[in-house]
């Protein structure tokens, strides 16, 4: 574990009764198994309850389509991808219990482990004291993100990428591969590739992070309509 605790509560405005509760979220099953302790592994099953009634009374609220639209739009913003950019974006991995062999395999950036990891964070938090207090991390983590994606939605290069590449059953991950300029001026660079592969289909910058995202889905898109012009080449 890089990091406190105790900053990780600060960051969220959080103080747990049972601090024991928020070290067993973030401790891998690696680790646990090297130490003879519990892992996140039953916290995530309850964290994974609480985000998808969170985010779909989030939807609810905002979307006035029927459930078919809201329950495909929740499953994108609670899938393992869409987990680990959030949890990316507070540095969850920074805070992790992992046993060795999955430090040496550089757990703390995989996307597996930071979405149950992240799952099983709040999941820890609606424990200590209840889903109001969920909602510190999700107004601030998760929450702005998809209302990013909402207000992109006329150009939604990301969805169009997801179901051109869903029929070969491979997974996108979105990387933000940096962020510079002063706070008021950010400039985000972000990359979209084949989640465990080192294969980056398109890079994409942006004001915001899901701007660079959607940019960069976009240029994977153009490199891809490029490979299947007959034309190409002539």
């Amino acid at each position: 574990m890089k990091n406190s605790l105790q900053e990780l509560q600060d960051y969220f405005g959080l103080s747990f009764k049972d601090p024991a509760l928020l070290e067993r979220a973030l401790t891998h099953t690696s680790y646990a198994n090297e130490h003879g302790m519990l892992s996140n592994q039953r916290l995530e099953f309850l964290g994974d309850a609480v985000i998808g009634l969170a985010v779909g009374r989030f939807l609810f609220d905002r979307l006035p389509d029927d459930e078919g639209v809201l329950t495909k739009k929740r499953a994108q913003e609670v899938c393992e991808a869409s987990l680990a950019a959030f949890a990316r974006g507070f540095r969850l991995g920074d805070y992790l219990l992992l046993g060795r062999g999955e430090e040496k395999n550089a757990g703390r950036d995989r996307p597996a482990v930071l979405a149950d990891a992240f799952e099983a964070f709040l999941g820890a938090i609606f424990l200590d004291k209840g889903l109001k207090e969920v909602y510190k991390v999700l107004d601030k983590a998760v929450f702005p993100a998809i209302e990013a994606d909402l207000d992109s939605a006329d150009d939604d290069y990301k969805s169009t990428l997801q179901e051109l590449v869903q029929s070969e059953k491979r997974t996108l991950e979105y990387v933000i591969e940096s962020e510079t300029g002063p706070a008021h001026a950010r400039e985000f660079v972000a990359c979209v590739r084949f989640i465990d592969e080192n294969i980056i289909l398109g890079r994409g910058c942006g004001t915001k992070k899901q701007q660079a995202e959607q940019n960069a889905a976009k240029a994977a898109l153009d490199l891809l309509a490029a490979a299947d012009d007959p034309s190409d080449g002539e």
